[in-house]
């Protein structure tokens, strides 16, 4: 049985088509590129998104995408373009790719030296360093590193943001944590070897470890920033992912990751709160909630740096937060919706963070005023 003309002439079409698509592909560095992709963990469906991506950039070496910081980071940015442009917001099949890369984009970040090793043992931690110092028994105090010597640790007299009443230092068994930048965390006991005074300050004098415990490596790519925010209570976790309409506790915005962030409020905050922020980025609304971790209470500025990890976020705001992180967003204009809250921020956080949140939230909230 023949087939009619037109329809022979449509499947040789057909076929020449897709082996001069195949020819071209291969003399373009598709085979490479197809494995090289595949063993990044790329599927069959998203190496055929990215490669139009990368024809539309023209590298020169497609493969280059999995080697390169730059090139990756040019195949993010035209896909943000395209999302951008063409509406794909609600577009899940580009959103999960653009997650996926910036997944991939994460790892290149994370496997590069940092300059900065591990520690080994407690005569290595930097003056200034913040501690939480656990009392069994007790509670939990926060402290700072005064002075390194050789033979002993001063740390400031541990406070708490609850009252405990006052503990008799010397001779207490204690435990410390602490979060090195850029690092990981620590863990260490000690005992209380005698109580003075070291520059000024009321502080103790406590033994070195050779032991220290590395308790958790980074997990996420952080920035510094500087940008006001609205912080709110937040009572109720079906509300984590929805945005509030009236302004709450003028903050700011001190780093962030798609894991959390770091927020300074006026007065003295308190761990395990669970809270939502609320700021901008190129004039997208961005919420995230989650628990505070750590508090570090600078007491001449009547201030606290509240670290919070984050709940999972949706994947389009971890899209948004990533391309703030990686510089990959377009250029845009001032985030014209909190341009008016950096001009207030200051004067709110002076006020000891009052802002437009009533007394009585905040202090359920876990900021003191007295």
């Amino acid at each position: 049985m023949f087939l009619p003309a037109f329809l022979l002439i449509a499947f040789m079409s057909a076929v020449i088509f897709l082996a001069v698509k195949k020819a071209n592909r291969e003399r373009s560095g598709w085979p490479v590129f197809y494995s090289k992709g595949i063993e990044s963990g790329f599927s069959p469906r998203e190496m055929e998104m990215i490669w139009d991506h990368i024809q539309a950039l023209r590298f020169d070496d497609p493969s280059s995408l999995f080697t390169s910081q730059e090139q990756l980071d040019k195949c993010i940015k035209n896909l943000v373009r395209s999302v951008n442009l063409y509406g794909g917001e609600e577009d899940h099949e580009q959103q999960d790719l653009l997650s996926k890369l910036y997944d991939f984009r994460q790892k290149i970040e994370m496997d590069k030296p940092t300059g900065k090793s591990s520690i080994f043992n407690s005569r290595q931690i930097s003056e200034g360093q913040f501690l939480r110092v656990l009392v069994e028994g007790s509670g939990v105090y926060r402290s700072q590193v005064v002075r390194n010597d050789g033979d002993a640790l001063i740390i400031s007299l541990p406070v708490s943001s609850k009252p405990n009443g006052t503990l008799p230092w010397l001779g207490q068994k204690i435990s410390i944590y602490f979060w090195r930048e850029e690092d990981a965390g620590y863990v260490f006991d000690s005992e209380v070897l005698d109580e003075l005074f070291s520059k000024g300050l009321a502080s103790l004098r406590i033994n070195h470890s050779d032991a220290l415990f590395r308790t958790q490596k980074r997990r996420s790519i952080r920035i510094k920033v500087h940008k006001p925010a609205y912080l709110y209570l937040l009572e109720y976790d079906e509300m984590a992912n929805v945005p509030e309409t009236e302004p709450g506790l003028s903050c700011y915005l001190e780093d962030l990751s798609d894991s959390g962030c770091a927020i300074m409020v006026g007065g003295l905050g308190q761990s395990d709160m669970r809270i939502k922020i609320q700021f901008a980025l190129n004039n997208y609304p961005i919420v995230m909630s989650g628990t505070v971790r750590s508090v570090a209470y600078k007491e001449d500025l009547n201030r606290s740096l509240l670290r919070v990890e984050a709940d999972p976020l949706p994947i389009d705001v971890r899209n948004k937060i990533l391309g703030e992180v990686f510089g990959t967003m377009p250029d845009d204009d001032d985030d014209l919706p909190f341009k008016q809250l950096a001009e207030e921020t200051e004067t709110a956080m002076a006020d000891r963070g009052i802002g437009a949140v009533a007394r009585g939230d905040l202090e359920n909230f876990g900021i003191s005023f007295n």
